[in-house]
Formats: C-alpha cells, sequence, structure tokens
C-alpha cells in the first residue's frame, strides 16, 4: 500500500474517532439535563446519508462529507439553520428551555472531551512504549547553530546543558523553547569545555520565524565520509568510505562544515589531509578542483535515541506535562498565524494528513490522534459563531447581561461564522494543493 493511502486511512479513522467522541460530549450532557438530541452524525449529511437508523427519538448516521461531525440538538440554532422550529413556543425538553449554567456545560462537553482525550493519549503512549531520550553524547559534533542564534551567542559545536536552569530529556527540544517559550538563559558547553549561560532575547521566536530557519539548533555534521565520487581528487588521493578526516594542512577539523570551509577556501590547492581509518592514522594528499572540491559527501548522523520505561505513576505525571505544553505549543504559535507569511503556511487535510508515518505504526498514529484532539479543544473554543466558542461567548452573554440574544441576532451569526469557516476551510486546502504542486 502506497504511504498516500497508509496516512489517508489513518486520517480517516483519528478524525472518525476524535469526531464521535467529541460529539458525544455534546450527547451526554444533553442527554444528562433531559434534552432531546434529533440527530447523531458523523461527517456531514448534506442532501442525503450513507447510513442512518433512529433509535427513540435521535436518528445515528453516517454522512458523505467528511469535514467534521454534529449532533442536532432539539431548540438550538446551529448549523442546521432549522429556523422554522425555533418559531414555535419553546418546549420543555428544548435546549432553549434550559438554564443557562446547563447550556453552557453542553457546549463546553466537545472541548473538554478532546482536551482529556489528548492528555490521556499521551499518557498511555509513555506507559506503553516509554519516553525517548537523546543527550549530548548521542551528537558528538554538538549543534551547527544557525545565523540568527549565532548573533545571540550560540557557537558551532555547542552542547546544550540546560534551559532555564532545567536539563532537557532531548536535547533538540531546545528549538521548541526558542521559537515558542518565554526562555530567559541556554547554558552550553563550547568546545574547550567552558561553560557559558546565553541571554536569550524575548522576541527570539519572531526572528527565528521570519529568518525561516525553524530548526535553529541542528545536530552538526561529524566530517566522516559516506560515498567518493568515482574518478574525483578524493578517489584519487585514496580515501575511503568511513574515513574520518582530523585534519587539512596541519589545522585541526572538527566537523563538515569545517571541511568545507577549509576545502572549498582553496581551489587547486594541494592538501595534506590527516585521516582516521579504523584504528589507522593516515595522511594522504590530494588537490581540490578549481571550484574547491574533493568529490566527497558527508556520511549523516545515526541520531540514537535512548528509550525509559516509566511506571504508571511517572507516565500519568509526564502524560499530563506533555499535553499541557502540547497545548501551550500550539496556542503559541497561533499569533504568527495572523501574519503574512504565516497565513501561506496554513494548511487543510493535506498538511494534517502529513503528521501520521508513511508506514503503519500505532505508536506514531496514537501520537498524531492526541496532537489533533488537543488542535481541536483549541480550535472549537476560538469565539467565532458555528463553533463551540461561538455559541459559549453568547451564553456568557447572557450569564453576565442576564439578557438572551435575539434569535434573528443569532441566526445572521451563525451563517455569518459557517461562511467563514468554509472560506477558511477552502484557503487551507487550497495552501495544500499549491503546496503539491509548486513546493
Amino acid at each position: 500500500m502506497s504511504p498516500f493511502m497508509v496516512k489517508a486511512i489513518q486520517l480517516l479513522l483519528s478524525l472518525s474517532l476524535l469526531i464521535v467522541l467529541h460529539e458525544l460530549g455534546h450527547f451526554i450532557p444533553a442527554k444528562i439535563f433531559k434534552t432531546r438530541v434529533e440527530k447523531f452524525f458523523l461527517f456531514f449529511d448534506i442532501k442525503f446519508a450513507l447510513f442512518k437508523k433512529k433509535i427513540g427519538e435521535t436518528v445515528y448516521g453516517i454522512g458523505w462529507l467528511p469535514l467534521g461531525g454534529y449532533v442536532k440538538i432539539a431548540g438550538m440554532i446551529d448549523e442546521s439553520m432549522d429556523t422554522a422550529q425555533m418559531q414555535q413556543p419553546p418546549q420543555p425538553w428544548e435546549f432553549r428551555s434550559k438554564p443557562a449554567w446547563q447550556r453552557l456545560i453542553i457546549m463546553l462537553g466537545g472541548v473538554t472531551v478532546n482536551l482529556i482525550l489528548g492528555f490521556l493519549i499521551y499518557m498511555m503512549i509513555l506507559f506503553v512504549w516509554g519516553k525517548d531520550t537523546l543527550g549530548n553524547e548521542a551528537l558528538p559534533a554538538g549543534i551547527q547553530p544557525s545565523a540568527v542564534v549565532q548573533e545571540i551567542g550560540f557557537q558551532k559545536g555547542d552542547r546544550i546543558l540546560a534551559v532555564d536552569g532545567q536539563t532537557l530529556d532531548n536535547v533538540l527540544d531546545v528549538n521548541r523553547y526558542l521559537f515558542l517559550r518565554n526562555v530567559e538563559t541556554v547554558t552550553v558547553a563550547r568546545r574547550n569545555g567552558d561553560q557559558e549561560m546565553i541571554q536569550i532575547p524575548e522576541d527570539i521566536g519572531t526572528q527565528i520565524f521570519e529568518s525561516g530557519e525553524m530548526i535553529p539548533l541542528r545536530p552538526a555534521l561529524p566530517a566522516v565520509l559516506d560515498s567518493i565520487v568515482p574518478d574525483s581528487p578524493a578517489a584519487l588521493s585514496g580515501l575511503q568510505q568511513g574515513d574520518k578526516i582530523l585534519g587539512i594542512n596541519a589545522q585541526d577539523i572538527a566537523d563538515w562544515d569545517d571541511f568545507i570551509t577549509l576545502v572549498g577556501g582553496a581551489p587547486s590547492s594541494p592538501l595534506a589531509l590527516e585521516v582516521q581509518r579504523g584504528n589507522t592514522r593516515l595522511t594522504l594528499q590530494a588537490t581540490t578542483t578549481t571550484s574547491g572540491t574533493l568529490g566527497v559527501y558527508p556520511m549523516l548522523p545515526n541520531i540514537a535515541y535512548t528509550n525509559v520505561k516509566l511506571s504508571l505513576t511517572e507516565s500519568i505525571v509526564q502524560g499530563f506535562a506533555y499535553g499541557y505544553w502540547t497545548l501551550y505549543d500550539y496556542v503559541a504559535q497561533f499569533k504568527y498565524i495572523f501574519t503574512k507569511k504565516g497565513a501561506t503556511q496554513v494548511g487543510g487535510f493535506g498538511a494534517i494528513g502529513n503528521l501520521f508515518p508513511p508506514a503503519w505504526d500505532w505508536k506514531g498514529f496514537w501520537s498524531s490522534t492526541a496532537l489533533i484532539s488537543i488542535m481541536l479543544a483549541f480550535m472549537n473554543v476560538l469565539p467565532i459563531p458555528a463553533l463551540d466558542g461561538g455559541h459559549v461567548m453568547f451564553l456568557m452573554y447572557e450569564i453576565l447581561t442576564g439578557r438572551k440574544p435575539h434569535d434573528r441576532f443569532l441566526e445572521y451569526a451563525q451563517l455569518f461564522g459557517f461562511l467563514l469557516l468554509m472560506s477558511l476551510v477552502l484557503f487551507a486546502n487550497g495552501n495544500d494543493i499549491y503546496r503539491a504542486f509548486f513546493g
């Protein structure tokens, strides 16, 4: 099966699970408060449904348009735009007849379920698969900083020791901390062994975003050769795959960047290469091309994570923390959407589908599902009419002022919100299509 189909199946399964549970979050409190639920649908059933069956007072079904799902609650102005019902006298089983606090609980039920589900999945993942950690020992050449973070003090070969005094389970998480969190200091170990504390400016996240270097601290490549171009200067000199370059013309080489800098700066020049081959140290002679190349490619580092098993208690505590920071980071990056550059990066179903692994992997599936669940919780609580947050906004107005918005106003607000959401869906998926064809 192609990677595209694997991702598509995972996306459909994940969204189906999340939609059903989200709608149950509305359905259950509605039933508890004796509010009639007329429909419960997975996906939208515009004009017709793939399946439907009435059980009691509720029609359960599956629609054909996989853009979400819904529960139709009697006496409520929602996406069904059933205005005829609202013109009849209120009935005791209708949503509009219930106290505002009950209506508020019903509307917050879906978001609450999504949040709880995301946190529970993260706890389950940590308990079943453990936690993957990455220490500095897994990055023998240290880190390679981009230009934007070099300006604030990071240097090639640094090792990340702590962020605001906290040791990271994964040292590469420093990128997420710099981009999305209010980091004040990062403690690093320099190549010479000295430790230094780098002061982080408040706007570093904006600087990273505008620079386009979304991962400003990458693992530095060691100066180890992966492949040799036939008949190149490197091949003629006797260099072999797996050779580690220690020095050039008596200058030490710490990583691949050092190697490229020294070789590229000496076109058509003879080079004395100090090479480590197994347990043997060699000196080889080579002459670069007129463009300053030898004809070699680097060996990409095999970054080895260490898996740590957690107890049930540890999984619960750390899973909760992971869920909290996932939500925090998602909310923090939301501000970039309102920039010109951020708007072009908004994605639809294609972007969401790419969150899943190309080959079936249960850990990857559940990790992506937890992330999407938390994303849906936040998006649904935004104060936009037609979303749960829009209903909550009007209910809070009613609770605080003691005045209920007029039904006609709610109808127009619902229509406006629906058109806005459809425009956003078209825009996001249009971005996916554009990227697919033009990169």
